[in-house]
C-alpha cells in the first residue's frame, strides 16, 4: 500500500498551501506558546509543543482543546454539568474501548482519559511518536499511568489489525489537512469502529479540497451529528472549530427499522387486545 503521508511535510508548507482567507491568526493566541496547559476534570494537563518542527503533529491544534472541553463540559462525572444532559450516554465512557487517530501531542487522548475513557490507544506516524511519548511522560503524575501508544499509518491494514479492532470510540481532532489523506483516514475510521460505535471528531477547515472530499466520503458511510456551538464549552467555542459525532449508517438504518417494527408491534398488540375484549 502506498503511504499517503509525506514525512517531509512541514507545518510551514501546510500553512502556505492554504488560501489567504484560511491563514488568519487563530483566536487562541496561547497556541504560540511552547507550553499549553488545559484544565480537565479538576486537573491540569501540560503539553509541550514545537511549532518549528518538521511535523504538524508536534504542535497543539485548537480542535483537540475544543473537543476535550466539550466532553468535560457535559461529562456525566462533572458535578457542574448542565441538566438535563443530552450527552450523558455519549460521554459515559465506562467499559468503552477507544483509539485516537493522529494523536499528535496527545491532548485529546489524555483529556478524554481523565474523563473516564481509560482504555484508549493513542496512535500517530513514527516521526510524531517522540513528541507524544514525551508529553505522556510529562503528564504521568496527572494520569497516574502510562497510556498505550502505537504507530499507525492510516489504511495500513497490518498496523490496524495489530491493534485488535473494532473499538467503541474513535477519536480524531484536526486531522483533515491534505486531500490525499482523506480516503485513508475515513477507511481507518470505518475499519476501527464497531457497528454501534461513535467517532468523536474535532474539526476545522484547513484545505478546501480536502474538506470537500472529506464530507463527500463521510456522508457515504456515516450518519453525521454536528454539536451546536452553544453546547460547546463557553470558553472554548470558536466560529472556526466544530465538534461532530459520526455513527455508521447501517446501524442508524437498523435503529429506524427496529423503531418501525416496535411501533407496528404496539399497534398490533393494541388492536389484538381490543378484539379480545
Amino acid at each position: 500500500m502506498q503511504i499517503f503521508w509525506d514525512e517531509g511535510l512541514t507545518l510551514q508548507s501546510i500553512k502556505s498551501s492554504f488560501p489567504i482567507e484560511t491563514q488568519k491568526p487563530e483566536p487562541m493566541k496561547f497556541t504560540d506558546s511552547p507550553v499549553i496547559t488545559l484544565e480537565v476534570a479538576n486537573t491540569t494537563l501540560s503539553l509541550e509543543q514545537d511549532n518549528a518542527s518538521m511535523h504538524v503533529g508536534t504542535s497543539v491544534w485548537p480542535c483537540s482543546l475544543v473537543l476535550v472541553k466539550f466532553a468535560d463540559h457535559w461529562s456525566p462525572t462533572n458535578p457542574t454539568t448542565p441538566s438535563p444532559n443530552p450527552y450523558s450516554t455519549l460521554l459515559d465512557f465506562r467499559h468503552k474501548r477507544a483509539i485516537e487517530l493522529g494523536t499528535g501531542c496527545g491532548v485529546a487522548g489524555m483529556g478524554l482519559y481523565l474523563l473516564g475513557l481509560h482504555n484508549i490507544i493513542l496512535t500517530d506516524i513514527a516521526p510524531v511518536m517522540p513528541a507524544l511519548k514525551h508529553n505522556l511522560k510529562k503528564n504521568k503524575p496527572v494520569l497516574n499511568k502510562s497510556l498505550k501508544t502505537a504507530q499507525l499509518y492510516w489504511a495500513n491494514s497490518a498496523q490496524m489489525s495489530a491493534l485488535s479492532p473494532p473499538f467503541d470510540v474513535v477519536v480524531a481532532a484536526d486531522v483533515v489537512y491534505i486531500e490525499e489523506s482523506v480516503r485513508p483516514l475515513v477507511e481507518t475510521m470505518v475499519g476501527m469502529l464497531k457497528d454501534d460505535g461513535v467517532v468523536l471528531l474535532g474539526y476545522q477547515l484547513r484545505s478546501p479540497e480536502a474538506d470537500k472530499l472529506f464530507w463527500e466520503v463521510c456522508n457515504e458511510v456515516f450518519e453525521i451529528q454536528k454539536i451546536p456551538h452553544q453546547h460547546l464549552h463557553p470558553q472554548y467555542c470558536f466560529e472556526e472549530t466544530d465538534v461532530y459525532v459520526f455513527r455508521k449508517k447501517n446501524i442508524v438504518a437498523l435503529r429506524i427499522l427496529l423503531d418501525l417494527l416496535m411501533g407496528s408491534f404496539k399497534l398490533w398488540k393494541k388492536d389484538h387486545s381490543m378484539k379480545g375484549s
